[in-house]
């Protein structure tokens, strides 16, 4: 049986054909066209190659789920291009992918610029929450929120129509796609693999950005052992837009002096001569951050069967979030009662049965939601609508089970699932004023 060939990523190309390829990546929500003002500029000294993320931008809605799976997308769309090494400047999700590819393929990688981007984006929470507004409500309350997480007031006063085109691209997003890539932000940790970035790297956040901001930012700056950090005053999460020139000689500077060379053992790093870099460029740089690499673990020698417990923790703090898992474990802890029988459900009901493939997350739920209300457990079917809607079930799908339940597990059951279960979808699906 053949392999499904990786699915590849709508593209463009701009600049010199034999020039050095460099990669540009758009933020979560946002086209190719977040680049625009950089292009014109990057353009005269390197072929520039512009992607989208599935579904936006018109790209062919084939959802991706994880980041190493965007990655991949990228490389297998450069391997038909013959493009081996390049530049990569990513923003937000789109650095994720660059950090991803210098971790994984840093043979592929000649120098990286991160744009407001993290080692971890929020909390897990945060983005599965995204996800059920959006299964929900649509892209809408996401196109509407959009201008107050990407610029700052100022600029979104001052330029209503730069606002207006910010929100048209969402709204033009795919939702399964949205959805997607908020399920690949969620799983996203590199924290403990930062040391292991060799490649010269440059961190540029804006000074007011409360979506990554300069803290994520100073993060990547002390875990990657070559990184410097560039704070752009007067920006927020989408600092190319918001300052283009500034960001634009940002990095012309940083891919103009630092694209590393594997051949170059002596120093590892290569001057790119066709463009000194201005003064006003190198003084916005900051100093080098450097410290060791991170030790690499010993692999662990399998002894008979593996203990389930810690994918059972993980797939646990997935369906239910880490909010409820930290409350049952800070539950348990306080009364001295409950730790073990935590640990039994952690290691049986999510490491044995809830890992298995014979069916999807959505399927469970449907089935946990059924036999909840015929058990009438009123507690656990708060929490496990909440799951559901995490995992995938839309208001209406979960509507329908329960009036299946009605038929098999009784009316008064059912009636009393309905209002605990309307609550729940209420309070989950209603956007943030």
């Amino acid at each position: 049986m053949s392999e499904t060939p990786t699915r590849t990523l709508q593209y463009r190309f701009d600049g010199p054909e034999q020039a050095p390829v460099l990669v540009l990546g758009p933020s979560l929500g946002t086209t190719w066209h977040m680049w625009d003002r950089q292009v014109p500029e990057l353009a005269r000294q390197w072929r520039v190659l512009r992607f989208d993320l599935p579904g936006h931008g018109g790209a062919p809605a084939h959802a991706a789920t994880s980041v190493p799976e965007l990655a991949e997308r990228l490389l297998a769309t450069l391997d038909g291009l013959g493009v081996q090494r390049f530049g990569y400047v990513g923003c937000s999700i789109a650095g994720a992918i660059g950090a991803e590819l210098a971790l994984r393929r840093p043979d592929r990688i000649a120098s990286l610029a991160l744009v407001a981007a993290s080692p971890r984006f929020g909390t897990a929470d945060e983005f599965r929450q995204r996800g059920v507004i959006v299964r929900a409500n649509g892209l809408d309350p996401m196109a509407r929120t959009a201008p107050e997480r990407w610029f700052t007031p100022g600029f979104a006063a001052a330029q209503p129509a730069i606002v207006e085109w910010a929100v048209q691209m969402v709204r033009t997003t795919d939702p399964g796609c949205y959805i997607a890539a908020c399920e690949a932000l969620a799983a996203f940790d590199i924290r403990a693999e930062l040391g292991r970035i060799g490649v010269p790297t440059l961190v540029l956040v804006g000074a007011e950005d409360q979506v990554t901001g300069p803290a994520e930012a100073r993060t990547l700056v002390a875990g990657i052992r070559d990184a410097r950090l560039a704070l752009v005053p007067g920006a927020s999460h989408l600092a190319p837009v918001e300052q283009p020139a500034a960001v634009t000689d940002l990095l012309v500077h940083h891919f103009s002096t630092a694209w590393y060379n594997p051949s170059d053992t002596a120093t590892g790093l290569t001057v790119m001569p066709d463009r000194p870099a201005g003064p006003a460029a190198s003084a916005a740089v900051g100093p080098v951050a450097e410290i060791a690499p991170a030790p690499e673990q010993p692999a662990a020698v399998p002894a008979g069967r593996p203990d389930p417990y810690d994918a059972g923790m993980r797939v646990r703090r997935e369906v239910l979030g880490d909010a409820h898992v930290d409350r049952a474990a800070a539950t348990a802890a306080a009364d001295g009662f409950g730790g073990d029988f935590q640990e039994f459900i952690t290691r049986y009901a999510w490491g044995e049965v809830w890992t298995r493939d014979g069916l999807d997350r959505r399927t469970r739920s449907a089935v946990t939601l059924t036999a909840l209300v015929s058990g009438g457990h009123l507690d656990e079917l708060a929490f496990h609508t909440r799951a559901a809607l995490r995992n995938g079930l839309t208001p209406d799908e979960i509507k329908e089970v329960l009036l299946h339940a009605a038929i098999y597990c009784g009316v008064p059951a059912a009636n009393t699932a309905f209002k605990v279960a309307g609550a729940v979808i209420r309070e989950e699906t209603t956007p943030d004023a």
